[in-house]
């Protein structure tokens, strides 16, 4: 733990997505083109500390690294308790 006092923090996420296609047709399609994220902190502390702890915040954060890196996605459906696959 930094133990790095703040009096006041904010994080914004945007996120330039879309829908294409028909959902009657079966052809929607969602793509997301571009992910922002504005963190905004208020602190007493020396400006490299607070910057270090905003870094590890992000480093250690599981939904941007997953939008950097992105993993294999494995999706199960289940349909009146049977297992079925689209």
């Amino acid at each position: 733990m930094m133990n790095i006092e703040y009096s006041k923090a904010s994080v914004r996420v945007e996120m330039d997505y879309f829908l294409s296609g028909s959902v009657l047709r079966g052809t929607v399609k969602s793509e997301c083109r571009e992910t922002r994220t504005f963190f905004k902190v208020e602190s007493d502390a020396p400006k490299e500390k607070v910057l270090a702890l905003i870094r590890n915040a992000k480093q250690g954060c599981f939904a941007e690294a997953m939008i950097q890196a992105p993993v294999p996605l494995k999706s199960e459906v289940e349909l009146n308790g049977e297992k079925v696959g689209l």
